[in-house]
């Protein structure tokens, strides 16, 4: 105890009193964990390489996002505020080349229609989730892109900017606009008002350090593979239940609530079997996931008399209640495509298109780089 409370007096372990109980306090986790951390990367430096790649310190540099006291910065900037002035297009060029003005040079035409052979591969594929979609469809735009293959920053950049457009045809069919609207004019034609809203979405969901999906990426790219490959390594590691695969069941969770109709009965199901509460808690924000709640903020402002709205809402404060558990931005992604009646699979879509950004991003540092992300095995036979 003198030990833990000279770290406390010393600024390196946060404190806070003990809610109902006298004299008590409690002490940040993570706070704990970054001391046995940096007390263990000098104790076995290879043994804390081979925690990290499950989850702790830091194994590459990004200049990209920063995550700090409940905040997420872009280059930064922080998401709160670029949300409210910017759109994907403006945040792509802030985060491929620093510059956000950059986006009407990037993206001089807005959303491109498809080749005949993207459209004709596309009708053989109909009833695919469109996650799957994408993937599939890569490879075809990647070999009718020779420029594919330049991965200096520039030609990087512009691939990354076909590939946008890409997607956004796969939903909403090509034509003149910005990504938000191509897949407004997709998934919900009769609301012109949700494209600001999908704006919002993609781009709380552009980057995150370094999950599964990124680290993958940037694996590929460090091969000297092409972006089409990197964003495809994404889309795959995205689609797994512990990553993108949260949104679909953060959905499934409110389906179970709107049947049931009484969320705390639901929730104590749950938590009663073991099922978990997919869209809640988040590792890296013990104090709650900022683009959950800006993004719940925002289509809750859109939409405020939305039924999904209101669901949403309901379990989000029985589950506080219960668990002191936040929302993820997957529970607001979910919230979205409930509140616009988005298809099945427009929630993890509306998420691999946002997301898609970073990927790029990502790979512009890692070609710059110029090195091989190749680690070691221990062998245990």
């Amino acid at each position: 105890m003198p030990t833990l409370y000279a770290y406390v007096s010393r600024g390196m372990v946060r404190s806070e009193a003990a809610e109902g109980k006298r004299r008590s306090r409690r002490y940040r986790a993570e706070d704990v964990r970054a001391l046995l951390e940096r007390k263990e990367r000098r104790r076995d430096p290879e043994g804390v390489v081979e925690g990290a790649l499950r989850w702790g310190a830091p194994v590459l540099e990004s200049g990209i996002t920063l995550v700090d006291g409940g905040r997420l910065f872009y280059r930064g900037r922080d998401v709160e505020g670029l949300v409210s002035e910017a759109g994907i297009e403006e945040v792509a060029a802030l985060i491929w080349t620093g510059d956000a003005g950059l986006a009407v040079e990037i993206f001089p035409g807005g959303a491109e229609g498809l080749s005949p052979r993207v459209r004709g591969t596309l009708r053989t594929l109909e009833g695919l989730p469109l996650v799957e979609l994408f993937q599939a469809l890569l490879p075809v735009a990647s070999a009718e892109d020779p420029v594919g293959y330049d991965l200096r920053p520039a030609g990087v950049v512009g691939t990354g900017a076909r590939v946008l457009r890409l997607m956004a045809g796969v939903v909403g069919g090509g034509g003149e606009g910005r990504t938000a609207e191509a897949l407004r004019r997709g998934w919900c034609p009769g609301e012109p008002g949700a494209a600001a809203l999908l704006d919002a979405a993609l781009v709380f969901c552009a980057d995150h350090e370094l999950p599964v999906s990124t680290f993958a990426a940037r694996c590929v790219a460090s091969s000297g593979a092409t972006p089409y490959a990197v964003v495809q390594a994404g889309l795959a590691a995205l689609g797994g239940t512990r990553h993108g695969g949260q949104t679909e069941l953060a959905e499934v969770f409110l389906d179970e609530v709107a049947g049931s109709g009484d969320a705390r009965k639901v929730i104590a199901g749950r938590l009663r079997r073991g099922d978990g509460l997919p869209g809640f808690g988040h590792p890296l924000h013990p104090d709650g996931d900022p683009r959950g709640a800006g993004l719940l903020r925002i289509v809750a402002g859109s939409l405020p008399g939305s039924p999904a709205v209101g669901l949403s809402g309901a379990v989000v404060e029985e589950v506080e209640e219960l668990t002191g558990e936040l929302p993820t931005v997957d529970l607001a992604l979910a919230t979205v495509a409930r509140a616009l009646g988005l298809p099945a699979g427009g929630a993890v879509a509306l998420f691999a298109v946002g997301r898609t950004v970073g990927w790029i991003g990502h790979a512009i540092e890692q070609y710059a780089s110029n090195q091989l992300i190749r680690p070691r095995a221990r062998y245990v036979g």
